[in-house]
């Protein structure tokens, strides 16, 4: 059987879905393609997995209808606390503090968990008449022309199309069959990834604790029928996380408690334990003939900042708006010059985060102590620069630079 639409989409995680919403909206007919089974996404048990959604991203999402979904299950981010130190000695002299009073937009962003923006995200698109979505299905092979472009799926159907779109993680099948090349490197470095349960209340503050191996970055989540609870997000070394993650829970708490401190009371585990292996990986070109690259397949870095589903974001807010444009010119939406004004866009931005995540993770993730120094004064001089410190909580908000119109929580 052979279908016909105006994108295909390829990958049905965050991005993906996102985008389809967002291009459905904007009038053209999307076909997104999940190698997941219906349902598999957005399960209800609590795992404690979250993202930390800029505030741009929230503009985004309640630009294209899911917030209204997930708002009751959204903890606001007031405060960020910035901090070096060593296991079982507390923080550092310096602490940079972000305070969300310092801006005029409200919360920096929020902290969603990964069940519910998975879950409000497949409804709106099972929901969108412009939107068909292909589950447990995968494209293994994909061609394109001068009058357009083909995947061939699993079940042996073919869908013609102006434009695939490449959705589909750090390893981007799309990606290998556009014959782009990727390049970057293993950290060595593992996130040990769970939730927590505390004695205290958080009040809406995210910390991040730099340690020799790596960051621990301790996430508000909402009051849980269990209590105050965060999400934790802990790196080290790749075999001591593998040695830690095998432990029993009591002996993995035993470990975690010297790094995380008292601050937030008596702590235990809630939900499941879980590891992702670190490594950066970009695309060289986040393009090709008829083929765009978003989110993970065009640029996986390290979660030092938190800021990985807000670049996939960025990308969803500015392919949208480049291919909407292109659309109402009379364009063809698939040519490689229309596509290349969605790159120039994003190509910047992306090599900058990059830039800053790779310095980041080699200044603080090691125990030099010239280096220490240095990044301990840093911290205490930004934080003692009122305006240099506003400067900071706008871009963790996603507020800096030439923002997409679905940023602005305008519509396209």
């Amino acid at each position: 059987m052979i279908q016909d639409t105006d994108i295909v989409i390829v990958g049905g995680g965050l991005n993906g879905p996102a985008l389809a919403l967002a291009l459905g909206d904007a009038g053209f007919a999307v076909t997104l393609i999940d190698a997941l089974p219906a349902g598999a996404r957005g399960e209800e048990a609590f795992d404690g997995r979250g993202y930390a959604l800029a505030h741009a991203s929230q503009r985004l999402l309640r630009a294209i209808g899911v917030w209204a979904s997930v708002a009751d299950h959204a903890e606001p981010l007031r405060e960020i606390k910035i901090s070096d130190g060593k296991p079982g000695q507390g923080v550092g002299p310096f602490v940079l503090e972000f305070d969300h009073a310092e801006i005029d937009e409200g919360p920096m962003g929020y902290m969603v968990e990964d069940r519910f923006l998975s879950r409000a995200l497949a409804g709106a698109v099972s929901a969108h008449p412009r939107v068909t979505l292909l589950s447990e299905t995968k494209v293994v092979a994909q061609e394109v022309g001068p009058a357009g472009a083909t995947v061939t799926l699993d079940t042996g159907d073919t869908i013609r199309a102006a434009l695939i779109v490449g959705c589909d993680g750090r390893r981007s099948g799309t990606c290998a069959r556009a014959g782009i090349k990727r390049w970057g490197h293993d950290y060595g470095q593992t996130a040990l990834v769970c939730a927590i349960s505390h004695e205290l209340p958080h009040h809406g503050t995210a910390h991040q604790f730099f340690l020799p191996p790596g960051p621990l970055a301790i996430l508000p989540l909402p009051k849980g029928p269990e209590g105050h609870q965060s999400s934790i997000v802990w790196t080290e070394t790749a075999t001591e996380a593998a040695r830690v993650h095998a432990l029993p829970d009591a002996e993995y708490l035993d470990h975690l408690r010297p790094r995380f401190g008292d601050f937030l009371g008596e702590i235990s585990l809630a939900g499941e334990r879980f590891t992702y292996p670190l490594n950066l990986t970009v695309a060289e070109r986040f393009i090709a003939e008829r083929v765009a690259l978003v989110g993970d397949a065009a640029h996986g870095m390290h979660p030092i900042a938190g800021q990985g589903l807000n670049a996939g974001l960025k990308d969803v807010a500015a392919l949208a708006e480049v291919l909407t444009l292109a659309r109402r010119r009379g364009e063809d939406i698939g040519r490689f010059d229309v596509l290349e004004r969605y790159q120039q866009w994003r190509r910047f931005d992306v090599t900058q985060m990059v830039a800053a995540t790779e310095i980041a993770n080699r200044v603080f993730s090691n125990d030099n102590p010239f280096l220490r120094l240095g990044r301990d004064l840093a911290l205490g001089a930004i934080n003692a620069m009122p305006t240099l410190r506003r400067s900071f909580i706008r871009e963790a908000a996603g507020l800096t630079g030439d923002l997409p119109k679905l940023l602005q929580g305008r519509q396209i």
